[in-house]
């Protein structure tokens, strides 16, 4: 049975839920944890996606401190990442990815209120 998720963000956290199954399956049958590499790269790539869309919504100047929190914490995945520390890389980029759907989630009732008056 499939269950639905409330919510514009509801799909990736089902997404992410068999991502993380996936691995950890992986990971068992196979008696390595490559998966972090692949379970970062999807995470921090809907983090980025997501920080795109609230710069788009002018999330800078609407919502700055969310935006440049979540800024941050994407670039400090990547440096994670880079020293193969996956498991902080992801944890990183998760932070990235609330705190972008925060800007994005302000940005737009900032809008909405400006349309009011």
């Amino acid at each position: 049975m499939t269950r639905i998720v409330g919510g514009r963000y509801g799909r990736f956290s089902v997404m992410r839920t068999r991502l993380i199954a996936t691995c950890l399956v992986l990971a068992g049958a196979s008696g390595t944890t490559a998966c972090g590499g692949v379970y970062y790269a999807a995470t921090v790539s809907a983090a980025s996606s997501r920080l795109e869309e609230a710069r788009e919504i002018g999330a800078e100047q609407l919502a700055p401190y969310e935006y440049y929190y979540a800024k941050a914490h994407i670039d400090q995945a990547m440096v994670e990442a880079s020293e193969g520390s996956y498991g902080d890389a992801a944890n990183f980029a998760e932070a990235a990815d609330k705190f972008a759907a925060k800007a994005i989630e302000l940005s737009q009732a900032a809008h909405t209120a400006a349309g009011r008056e």
